[in-house]
């Protein structure tokens, strides 16, 4: 039998914002956007905007455990959010999945959907011409596997270990692109009739 997504988690649209994010520095709420976020650094939580939600219906804050799915562009990915500093909603360019499953951990499956069996999936079924989306459906019927869960979290510590390797490895080649400039600027004020 093959498990999708809905088997696990249940799915939820962003907020609903008309439009931009209404900025208001006196608001009850900040708010995840796209450009709050990346498959790479995470979400940088020091960028969002502060904002006021009406009364008219419960928001649905994130919290610890959730899982963010980038909905819309070029690249549909997941994060899974840890510790959530402020109240916060993310924007309709979103779906919130929460996991209601304990067989199934929410890093896990930020992994999973973030891996090439998924992706190709959804890129397969992704819709738009100018601006590609996935659809609630497609997202919920991605189909999904549980292995136990001491092979989730050994999984999951191979994922942080692989990030930070990738971060070490950035950081080394930027370093090493600077020393290369320096150079280059020195040997450009020790021969200025050259230039």
């Amino acid at each position: 039998m093959t498990l999708r997504l809905a088997d696990f988690a249940e799915v939820q649209a962003g907020h609903p914002f008309r439009g931009s994010v209404p900025e208001d520095s006196e608001g009850n709420a900040f708010a995840l956007q796209m450009r709050d976020v990346s498959p790479e650094a995470g979400i940088s939580w020091d960028g969002l905007i502060r904002t006021s939600l009406d009364g008219h219906k419960q928001p649905t804050w994130l919290q610890a455990g959730d899982v963010v799915f980038v909905a819309r562009g070029m690249r549909n990915y997941a994060l899974c959010l840890e510790d959530i500093p402020f109240p916060t909603v993310c924007s309709q360019y979103f779906f919130l999945l929460r996991v209601n499953s304990t067989g199934l951990l929410p890093e896990f499956l930020a992994w999973q959907i973030n891996r090439a069996p998924a992706q190709r999936y959804l890129a397969k079924n992704a819709e738009g011409t100018a601006q590609l989306s996935i659809r609630r459906g497609v997202l919920e019927a991605l189909p999904i596997v549980a292995p136990p869960l001491e092979q989730q979290r050994h999984i999951v510590a191979l994922a942080k270990d692989a990030s930070r390797e990738r971060q070490v490895l950035e950081s080394l080649i930027s370093n090493r692109e600077k020393q290369l400039d320096a150079i280059a600027f020195e040997l450009q004020a020790a021969h200025p009739h050259n230039w």
